[in-house]
């Protein structure tokens, strides 16, 4: 059964054909169609999801595109300063970013490559911590009682947990592939308690409403009315909490990164080129190398925070007014 959901005035009947004046056929606006009106009439959220859309692009196909990340252009450096020769970081028709001070390596490239990580980690953790944090919410709201005193404790259990100390757990490990698996396996796992209170608290309003009573009624069990009934309702906070969480993500990789406990380089990371920045100077030096991968970071979570808003609107014009 589906949910009732309630419709605004500006809404139709859901995928209905009306008889309009003069016996014209109207067709109706599911409830999709009219939260994909309101983002579009959006212009800074539809930016933003155009950018997050190129971002993904990019980070796919862009480092079989750009030069190799790890070759070294000395030719490029200044021998006295150890900066790029020219304007700008060495900005040139090859080098439209310019190059890393010192080695000469290309900060496209670089740069390129480190969304390809960045992103990668951000939307994995994210899904992990969506999954668990789904299920847990709603098994808690439904069920009630013991069991959902039982999770509520965890949640809070996990959210008191100090989760940059077991961040730091892969530092003596080696391997991109295994710090990365578990950067991911700790972000996303530690994350899912926000994702959890979120849901619960849905659930605790959804399951009082008529069309769970009605599939009581007639004899539905629970895994029935989990998944079936009030999991499809939930669907607007999931992708909005999740489109918010992944810039948090984002920043946390980098940080971590940034304190020398993420990728190992050569492999290049935006937080790790903001942390070579600092602990080596090259700022000093080069501030375009600081400022790069800086506002790289600065672009990227500001579009998913500007969609995330506007997708929440779009799905619940309440919440903007």
């Amino acid at each position: 059964m589906a949910a009732p959901l309630e419709m605004t005035s500006e809404s139709a009947a859901p995928e209905a054909i009306l008889e309009g004046v003069g016996g014209q056929a109207i067709e109706g606006r599911s409830l999709g169609k009219i939260a994909w009106l309101r983002l579009k009439r959006d212009k800074v959220a539809i930016g933003g999801g155009i950018f997050i859309l190129f971002l993904i692009v990019v980070a796919i196909v862009g480092p079989f595109l750009v030069q190799n990340p790890n070759i070294y252009h000395p030719n490029l450096i200044n021998p006295t300063l150890s900066r790029p020769n020219g304007t700008l970081g060495g900005v040139s028709l090859a080098h439209p970013l310019g190059v890393e001070p010192v080695t000469g390596r290309d900060m496209l490239a670089r740069v390129v490559n480190g969304a390809r990580v960045s992103l990668l980690i951000a939307f994995l953790a994210t899904a992990l911590a969506v999954g668990i944090g789904t299920v847990m919410g709603v098994v808690a709201g439904y069920s009630g009682g013991w069991i959902d005193t039982i999770i509520a404790r965890l949640m809070d259990i996990f959210l008191a947990f100090p989760l940059l100390v077991f961040a730091i757990a892969p530092f003596g490990l080696s391997g991109n592939g295994l710090r990365i698996s578990l950067l991911i396996f700790i972000i996303g796992f530690f994350a899912w308690p926000y994702m959890g209170r979120i849901i619960r608290g849905q659930t605790l309003s959804l399951r009082e409403r008529e069309f769970v009573d009605a599939a009581r009624s007639l004899g539905a069990r629970g895994p029935y009315i989990l998944f079936r009934e009030l999991l499809p309702n939930l669907w607007g906070p999931i992708l909005v909490y999740a489109t918010l969480l992944i810039p948090t993500n984002i920043l946390f990789e980098a940080a971590l990164s940034y304190l020398g406990v993420g990728i190992i380089p050569p492999q290049p990371t935006w937080g790790g080129m903001l942390s070579d920045a600092v602990t080596n100077g090259f700022y000093q030096i080069d501030p375009m190398y600081m400022i790069i991968p800086g506002f790289a970071i600065f672009l990227t979570v500001l579009a998913f925070n500007l969609f995330g808003d506007g997708l929440r609107d779009a799905l619940d014009p309440r919440s903007s007014r």
